[in-house]
């Protein structure tokens, strides 16, 4: 039995070998996926170095290694793509859908190997930027660089003064042991049944938004992503178009990952009170909307 384990060894010295790059860290670097879903897709034997299906995460691939995915050679390019796409509400942005629900890659036909940086579930719309770049869209989606994400967004009812302050401050159970990040916050108008209002996050987490609000008793209504990073969304541009990205402005992009963000984003909220535990910015806030100007003046 050791014979044979020994002779197997000696049969794949291409796969073994100790020098080179980590099989996931190569198809991250191809702009598949990240390294942890490359992981994933070895473990689920979707990944072939020169014919052979591989199990073992930590095998490095040489440059002569031919490495495949769902049969499909990968390698790197070197001019790499860059798009900002208006996603359209009632598409998913993911390959594959069991349920055969429209996708953004179905409209978009673009190489296999451009993945979109983050995510917008179905029912939300907006600014999407895609590219085959996996470094770059690693870093924009990980925490710790605190990259702002902008949203408008429609809910039902007015926020009160209370949210206002829970929403700024953070610390929201969004429910599955999730806790809400402070978020910038602003009211754009209001009326009884419903408020349109912009916020801006600095990490990414599955229905954040949608899961927030409703922990407070409010329904999203319509959600637009407006800004990722230091993009904004075209005016121009509208659902389902897209444009590549100019020199310029991937240039700032990968500035903006140049190095982490280790400053608190948040917005400081003062410990001085005004009335009933409410701070001066949010009554001044209110003062400048009818509806909430009343409730100010009748608690004075």
């Amino acid at each position: 039995m050791i014979k044979k384990t020994d002779e197997k060894k000696q049969q794949e010295p291409q796969i073994e070998t100790p020098t080179g790059e980590r099989i996931n860290r190569f198809i991250a670097t191809c702009g598949l996926c990240s390294r942890r879903e490359a992981d994933r897709w070895i473990a689920a034997g979707r990944v072939a170095i020169n014919g052979k299906v591989i199990e073992q995460q930590g095998i490095k691939v040489k440059l002569e290694d031919v490495v495949k995915v769902d049969g499909k050679v990968i390698s790197k390019h070197e001019e790499k793509t860059y798009l900002l796409y208006y996603k359209p509400k009632g598409f998913l942005c993911t390959r594959r859908d069991d349920k055969k629900r429209p996708l953004i890659y179905n409209q978009l036909r673009i190489a296999a190997n451009v993945q979109s940086i983050g995510r917008l579930d179905m029912d939300s719309e907006g600014l999407l930027l895609l590219t085959d770049d996996g470094a770059l869209a690693q870093k924009l989606t990980h925490p710790s660089y605190k990259i702002p994400r902008q949203y408008r967004v429609r809910i039902t009812s007015q926020l009160s003064l209370e949210s206002l302050e829970k929403l700024r401050s953070g610390g929201i159970d969004m429910g599955e042991g999730d806790i809400s990040d402070p978020w910038e916050l602003v009211v754009n108008s209001e009326s009884k049944g419903h408020s349109w209002i912009t916020l801006t996050i600095y990490r990414g987490r599955y229905r954040e938004v949608r899961r927030t609000l409703k922990a407070l008793k409010h329904e999203v209504r319509r959600l637009i992503r407006t800004q990722f990073s230091n993009m904004h969304l075209d005016q121009e541009i509208r659902p389902g178009q897209w444009r590549a990205l100019k020199a310029g402005e991937v240039s700032r992009l990968q500035q903006a990952v140049s190095r982490k963000n280790t400053k608190k984003k948040p917005l400081k909220v003062s410990k001085s009170r005004c009335i009933e535990g409410f701070t001066l910015r949010h009554l001044i806030d209110c003062m400048k909307q009818p509806f909430r100007r009343h409730t100010i003046l009748c608690r004075l």
